[in-house]
């Protein structure tokens, strides 16, 4: 049984709404650990979960109105220790194990079910890639379609980092899993907020220019589901993989790379490991696209809605991919 709070005004405005879903109580997450489902009162038998990446949470709601206009509800989770399930004297993002992300998800899909939804595509941006094919290949049947929008299916750094950092970190998790291994850059949380010159406006207390802290917990983690993957996942719901066309500099990105190109996650990696997730997986790639898909300048953003609407929409109609097509490049 899902235990979810009644529901209250959400930050979005008009009709949107919040619940918190209460978790089970684990060492690392407080007495009373929490998830936070946001959604519109429902209109459709489709529908869209959503699940973000590392230091985000959802505030996308002109991206929510294209799924809602195509016939799908949008339903989105703020993952335990993300933005609206943040309280007081929590470490945001410190997740000590992914797999623990399975709870949020089961409770959210268990609700997206019960309101009359008998076909759900699973949506997940970057680290929320990873967390949603992981969750896909644990509960066969799960999701009806999984699209990822960039997702991190590999360490985007030098052989240093990916090989004996990567030993002595997960060592580290086991005694101190909070301890900071790492952080983020500041150039992509700039290129996009409001304040300094970005597209959109967002609580920079939830997503921060520069991000939240690495702790090893997370990374050990996060290493842990992608050498998994690397070994080969066996999602049977068709998966849609879409990416830009071009990495940029996490550290010193030039401002074209910034306008058109993933500046936080390699693409090369997530074109290598797409065939490791299953049988049926389409990739698409997007001539100016960013890290984020879904905050893309126009018009690879609009490219990005229209191709994975129309290829969701196709095969939950039925549509299977020619054999040609199963691992496309558009």
């Amino acid at each position: 049984m899902v235990n979810l709070s009644h529901p209250t005004p959400d930050v979005l405005g008009a009709d949107w709404q919040r619940r918190s879903i209460l978790l089970q109580p684990a060492p690392g997450y407080g007495a009373h650990p929490e998830a936070v489902l946001v959604n519109r009162p429902p209109e459709h038998r489709r529908a869209v979960l959503y699940v973000h990446g590392f230091t985000d949470y959802f505030f996308q709601a002109d991206h929510a109105e294209r799924w809602r206009e195509a016939g799908f509800d949008f339903y989105a989770l703020d993952l335990r220790l993300n933005g609206r399930s943040l309280t007081d004297g929590d470490r945001p993002g410190a997740v000590r194990d992914l797999r623990h992300h399975d709870e949020e998800i089961d409770a959210a899909m268990a609700t997206v079910r019960a309101e009359g939804h008998d076909q759900v595509v699973l949506l997940g941006h970057s680290m929320g890639g990873l967390v949603a094919v992981g969750w896909a290949d644990r509960h066969p049947g799960g999701a009806d379609a999984v699209v990822l929008n960039s997702p991190w299916l590999d360490h985007n750094g030098p052989w240093l980092e990916r090989v004996p950092l990567t030993l002595v970190v997960r060592a580290l998790a086991r005694v101190l899993p909070g301890a900071i291994v790492g952080g983020l850059q500041e150039p992509y949380g700039r290129f996009l907020h409001a304040s300094t010159g970005g597209e959109w406006d967002y609580d920079l207390g939830w997503k921060p220019l520069a991000g939240f802290p690495v702790r090893a917990g997370l990374f050990a983690s996060v290493r842990r589901e992608q050498a998994r993957l690397a070994r080969g996942l066996d999602v049977v719901a068709p998966v849609l993989l879409c990416c830009s066309t071009r990495t940029g500099s996490m550290k010193h990105p030039t401002a074209e790379e910034l306008r058109g190109a993933d500046c936080v996650l390699d693409v090369a990696h997530m074109l290598e490991q797409a065939p490791s997730i299953g049988a049926d997986v389409t990739v698409a790639t997007f001539d100016g696209g960013i890290h984020d898909l879904a905050l893309s300048p126009s018009p690879a953003r609009e490219q990005y809605e229209e191709t994975m609407i129309e290829w969701a929409t196709s095969r939950l109609d039925g549509r299977p991919p020619t054999k040609d097509q199963r691992m496309s490049v558009v």
